[in-house]
C-alpha cells in the first residue's frame, strides 16, 4: 500500500518538531562537558542513572496529565521543563545542580516520550488516515535523523568558536523554545479528550506498573526476551557516550591542526565522527528488516547483535588501553549501528510472543527494565573508569555481560501469553 496521505501544513509542523527536537547540540561533548567540570565518571555514572530512574518514574503519571491537562499544554511543560534543565547545566559550578539540572531534563522526557506521538495518531484518525501510520510516522521520523546529523556539526561549530563546552547548553534553548512556540501553534483538536485529574488514577497507575513486573515473571520466555532487550538497551544507553573521550584523545594525538586549542581539534574530530554515525544508524534502521527476514526466527539475530555488541565492548576497552584509538572508534560506531538493527526486531520479537490485548504490557515492562538495567550498568561503568580507566572498564563490564548472557538469550516460545 502506497501513500495517501497530504503533506499540509501540519505535517510539516510534526516534521519540524522532530528535526528541532534532535537538535540537541550537548549530546555529542556530554561526558566531556561533564569532566570538563572536573566530574568523576562514579559521578557521571549516577546523573545517567538518576536520568534514567527519574524518566521511568514520572512517566507513570505524566500519561494521566496529559489526559487531563491537554496533549499540546503537557507538551509546553515539557519543553519549559528542558529549557530549565539547560540553563542548569549552564550556571552550574557544583554537582548538586548538575543532580537537579538532570532531574528537570527527565521531567521534560517523561512529558514528551508519546504524547507527540499519540497527537500524530491523532491527527490522522481526525482525518481518515489511520491506516497510513507506518508511511506518514517514517516521513516525520525521518526529519529527525536529519536533525540529529545537523546537530553533530553545529556542536562542533559552537565548541570550535567558543573553545569550551558549556556554551552548547545555551545554544540548545534556542530550538527548544521555537518547538515550545511550535507546540502552541497546534491546533486545539489534538488536545484529545480532557479528563479530570484524579490522585486516585495516579495511585492505580502505580499499582498497574507493579503488577505488570509481577506478571512479567511468570513466563520463563517473556523474562528472557525482556531480558534480552533491557539488558543491551541498558548496556547501549550506558556506554555510548563514552566514545567522546575516545574521540578526544584521537583528535589530540592526531599531527595535525597542532596550532588549534584542544577543544576546537576535538569539536572537529567528534563532529565529523558523530554526523557519520548519525547517517549509518539511519541505514541500519531502515535496513533492519531485510537482515531480519534472513533468519527464520527473530530470537536468533538478537542473540547474535547482543553478543556481537558485548563482545565489540570489550574489544573498545582493550584497543583503546592499546591506544589503538582508530579501532576503538570502528567498534565503538558498530556498537551504535548493532543497536538500530535491533530496535526494529526488539518490538517484533515481544509482538510474536504476546496477543495484542497483553502486548503494551510487556513493551511497558520491558522499558522499565531496560531503565533499570541503563542505571545499572551506568554506575559499574563509572565506578571502574574511576578506578582503572575507561578502557578497562568498557572491558570489565562488557565481560560481565557476555559471561551472563546464558540467562538472557533470547529462545522461541511457541505457547503464546493470553493475558494478564
Amino acid at each position: 500500500m502506497g501513500q495517501a496521505f497530504e503533506k499540509d501544513l501540519q505535517f510539516y509542523k510534526f516534521s519540524l518538531y522532530g528535526f528541532l527536537k534532535n537538535l540537541r547540540f550537548f549530546e555529542p561533548f556530554l561526558i566531556l562537558f561533564f569532566a570538563e567540570k572536573g566530574i568523576l565518571y562514579l559521578q557521571i555514572g549516577t546523573l545517567y542513572a538518576i536520568r534514567e530512574i527519574s524518566t521511568n518514574i514520572l512517566e507513570i503519571p505524566t500519561g494521566i496529565i496529559a489526559d487531563s491537562l491537554g496533549r499540546r499544554r503537557t507538551m509546553v511543560y515539557s519543553f519549559i521543563s528542558y529549557i530549565i534543565s539547560f540553563f542548569i547545566f549552564y550556571f552550574s559550578r557544583q554537582y548538586i545542580l548538575l543532580i537537579i539540572a538532570m532531574v528537570f531534563f527527565s521531567f521534560g522526557e517523561a512529558f514528551r516520550t508519546g504524547t507527540h506521538k499519540a497527537m500524530i495518531f491523532e491527527y490522522l484518525n481526525i482525518r481518515g488516515w489511520k491506516d497510513q501510520k507506518v508511511y506518514y510516522y517514517g516521513n516525520t521520523r525521518s526529519w529527525a535523523q536529519i536533525g540529529s546529523a545537523i546537530s553533530s556539526l553545529i556542536a562542533a561549530f559552537i565548541v570550535f568558536y567558543s573553545g569550551s563546552y558549556q556554551y552548547i547548553f545555551i545554544y540548545t534553548t534556542i530550538p527548544y523554545v521555537l518547538d515550545l512556540l511550535l507546540m502552541i501553534s497546534y491546533p486545539r483538536e489534538l488536545d484529545g479528550e480532557i479528563k479530570r485529574l484524579e490522585g486516585e488514577k495516579i495511585k492505580q497507575n502505580f499499582a498497574r506498573i507493579i503488577k505488570e513486573f509481577a506478571y512479567s515473571f511468570k513466563d520463563i520466555h517473556l523474562i528472557r526476551a525482556i531480558a534480552n532487550i533491557s539488558v543491551y538497551d541498558g548496556f547501549f544507553k550506558a556506554v555510548k557516550d563514552y566514545i567522546q573521550p575516545i574521540l578526544r584523545s584521537f583528535a589530540l594525538s592526531l599531527p595535525i591542526l597542532l596550532f588549534l586549542g584542544n577543544e576546537q581539534r576535538t569539536s572537529i574530530v567528534v563532529g565529523i565522527v558523530y554526523f557519520g554515525i548519525y547517517l549509518l544508524t539511519s541505514l541500519a534502521s531502515r535496513r533492519s528488516g531485510n537482515i531480519a527476514e534472513r533468519f527464520r526466527n527473530l530470537f536468533l539475530p538478537l542473540n547474535i547483535t547482543m553478543v556481537a555488541g558485548f563482545s565489540m565492548g570489550a574489544l573498545t576497552g582493550v584497543s583503546f588501553n592499546l591506544k589503538i584509538s582508530v579501532i576503538s572508534i570502528i567498534l565503538y560506531i558498530c556498537i551504535y549501528l548493532a543497536q538500530n538493527l535491533r530496535k526494529p526486531m526488539e518490538v517484533s520479537y515481544v509482538a510474536e510472543m504476546m496477543k495484542q490485548d497483553v502486548l503494551a504490557t510487556g513493551l511497558s515492562v520491558q522499558s522499565q527494565a531496560s531503565s533499570l538495567a541503563a542505571a545499572v550498568v551506568a554506575l559499574l561503568i563509572g565506578f571502574f573508569a574511576d578506578q582503572y580507566g575507561i578502557g578497562s572498564s568498557l572491558i570489565i563490564v562488557s565481560l560481565m555481560l557476555l559471561l551472563t548472557t546464558p540467562f538472557y538469550l533470547a529462545k522461541e516460545d511457541k505457547n503464546i501469553l493470553d493475558s494478564v
